[in-house]
């Protein structure tokens, strides 16, 4: 149950007929985006369109024409836009997303869903009200809106740092605070050294997370907990393998025990997918499954095991087809971060004139002076995967390329960029 001062943030009661206008937020500083968020959840005001500070102006000018704001607001002040399109009435946020297809679109998340996820996630690390939260990935993001979120149900405000090692140190000097990180900030801190007993809970999401970083970080004084969501389910909502309260989990295995498809379902979920103008994909992202409860059918492969853990295999836009074989890049990574040579990783699937894809492996060396060969990670690979999933080529880096969200830049890598 969830405590009662977690339930000081009314749900508005607007229904979807209404509409609603969309305002853009373009650049603000992360302190003016969570005043903005709270007001959008009161229902005071238009929906709220976060725009990262950073962004370069002619992706700015892509998703104002895609999600048609009825003004967009800047530190310079507000403007009206011409050609508006509401959102649902009951629309407090608006995340942009490319998704799978490449496709613009927005995903619609309502208050019901954002309050719903962030109680149930204070409610599961057990934050009390007060507690400090730490907000070092962008605030335009769903993983930095989580944040500003639960600081807002908690009846507290987020503190705002760019992530840094030196910065996350500082920042949690005396306070104590939650956090939110993804995998490659976590192995920074620790490669620097860091106690991560300074910190309150870590959330950890954006990507899988090999067991052996989970294991040097609870060493160092870390309590973790492994996320897994994303912009349609406002983010992370099953935790350690197990779904927030209300959440369902689902798996559409095509064999008992087997992978399959994850399929979601619970308050969390977003209301509709906003599309660009002129767009000729209309996908309707939630679909009644066999026990009439919507759910919400993701790109991820997943198993669950005899206590209903989920593990979260990789992405099915992701899966690398080499020679007629279908290899799951997650599950050869996880193997990957094992080796004692290899401080980072990414496998990816880049074109082959032979096999259509070859399994490339990108590496980051825990001794630069000391690099791992294609050979012994294939040899690693082999022991505990089938031959084809071994690596067939090695791109050894001194670091990966990351997004703004702190996630790998796949784009590049599979380009070998």
């Amino acid at each position: 149950m969830v405590p009662a001062h977690l339930s000081c943030v009314p749900v508005p009661t607007g229904g979807p007929s209404e509409g609603r206008p969309l305002r853009a937020a373009v650049g603000l500083p992360p302190e003016h985006l969570s005043d903005l968020l709270a007001r959008a959840l009161e229902g005071e005001g238009p929906a709220l369109l976060p725009v990262p500070a950073g962004t370069p102006g002619a992706r700015v000018r892509e998703l104002l024409a895609a999600m048609r704001p009825a003004s967009v607001l800047t530190p310079e002040g507000e403007q009206p836009l011409e050609d508006a399109v509401p959102a649902d009435g009951e629309t407090a946020l608006v995340v942009a997303t490319s998704g799978s297809t490449g496709t613009p679109k927005g995903v619609e998340l309502s208050a019901r869903a954002l309050l719903a996820s962030a109680r149930a996630s204070v409610a599961r690390i057990g934050a009390r009200r007060g507690d400090t939260w730490l907000c070092v990935l962008p605030a335009g993001h769903i993983s930095g809106i989580q944040v500003l979120m639960r600081a807002l149900v908690t009846g507290s405000e987020a503190v705002h740092a760019p992530f840094s090692v030196e910065g996350v140190a500082e920042a949690a000097r005396g306070l104590r605070p939650h956090v939110s990180l993804v995998p490659t900030q976590l192995r920074r801190l620790l490669a620097a050294g860091t106690d991560l007993s300074v910190l309150g809970t870590v959330l950890l999401g954006g990507a899988a997370a090999e067991p052996e970083l989970l294991e040097r970080a609870r060493a160092a004084g870390g309590r973790v907990v492994t996320t897994y969501g994303m912009s349609e389910t406002c983010g992370g909502c099953v935790y350690d393998g197990v779904p927030l309260d209300g959440v369902g989990v689902h798996i559409d295995a095509e064999v008992p025990g087997g992978p399959g498809r994850i399929a979601l379902s619970g308050p969390v979920l977003l209301t509709r997918y906003r599309f660009a103008p002129g767009s000729r994909v209309r996908e309707d992202p939630l679909e009644t499954g066999p026990d009439g409860v919507l759910r919400l059918r993701t790109n991820d492969l997943g198993r669950l095991d005899d206590e209903g853990r989920l593990s979260v295999l990789g992405r099915m836009d992701e899966v690398v087809n080499t020679g007629g074989h279908k290899v799951v890049p997650g599950q050869v990574n996880a193997l990957l971060l094992e080796h004692p040579s290899v401080a980072e990783s990414v496998v990816v699937g880049r074109p082959d004139p032979e096999w259509g894809e070859r399994v490339c492996a990108v590496v980051v060396p825990a001794d630069p002076a000391a690099p791992p060969s294609l050979e012994q990670l294939r040899d690693w690979v082999r022991e505990r995967l089938p031959a084809y999933a071994a690596p067939r080529e090695l791109d050894l880096r001194a670091s990966l390329p990351l997004l703004a969200s702190g996630k790998p830049d796949l784009v590049a890598l599979r380009s070998g960029r």
